[in-house]
């Protein structure tokens, strides 16, 4: 019987290595190269302006959700604060000093090494989760580079690459946009994804109370992120 078993699961390794290696080979792509100047630039701040970059800068708090609900944030941007909650835990995450952050679950607060592994488990859930919500005003954060990328039909691709900043320092995304400037998907390669090139939507723009424009979903091939009930203002 335990042969029988340890045959089967090797057969299902087998096949998820064969589908894995299969889905590389269609979809792996290689990481384009771009030309780094003002055009690049020039693209970036166009998708900017076509979001009311200005209304994001005066924004001051910002309420949204990830992975239906299970991660909600409250983002008081001028205080550099961040309610991040998860599973009943909530970290009141002060993005500023992390060592001043407070940790908590079922109203009551939790010390010592569990309360430094929260702080920055909640961090990194901020980091990823705040970047599928306002991506496109972070492609001039420190440690940028921008390059212009040719798509065809004499369409051109913004391709955005974090050497610093986040967890996973060296992801790059290709950014494609309408004409008017606003963000229809982009590429990824990064670290988290063993296939370089997946491509993410950024839909349902809505304007938000505050002026600027921001996203209420994505769809990464079948996969649906929904970023929840988001609110921008003042």
């Amino acid at each position: 019987m335990l042969k029988k078993i340890l045959k089967i699961l090797l057969a299902l390794i087998v096949l998820l290595a064969i589908t894995f290696g299969i889905g590389y080979a269609i979809y792996n792509e290689p990481l384009p190269v771009g030309s780094i100047g003002p055009e690049a630039d020039a693209l970036a701040v166009k998708m900017q302006k076509s979001l009311n970059y200005r209304s994001f800068k005066r924004t001051r708090f910002l309420e949204w959700s990830f992975r239906n609900g299970k991660h909600t944030y409250f983002w008081d941007k001028e205080r550099n604060v961040v309610n991040v909650s998860w599973d009943g835990f909530i970290v009141n995450l002060n993005l500023s000093n992390r060592s001043l952050s407070m940790t908590s679950k079922n109203n009551k607060s939790i010390t010592g090494v569990q309360r430094n592994k929260l702080i920055e488990k909640a961090f990194s859930l901020f980091n990823n989760d705040s970047f599928w919500l306002i991506a496109p005003f972070k492609v001039f954060d420190k440690g940028t580079t921008r390059s212009l990328v040719p798509l065809g039909r004499g369409e051109n691709g913004l391709l955005v690459t974090y050497s610093s900043g986040g967890d996973t320092p060296g992801d790059s995304y290709l950014w494609k946009l309408g004409s008017n400037g606003f963000p229809e998907s982009y590429q990824m390669w990064v670290k988290i994804l063993p296939i370089g090139g997946l491509e993410a939507t950024w839909d349902n723009w809505q304007i938000m109370e505050s002026g600027v424009f921001l996203p209420k979903s994505h769809k990464l091939g079948p996969i649906s992120l929904d970023m929840g009930d988001v609110k921008a203002y003042q």
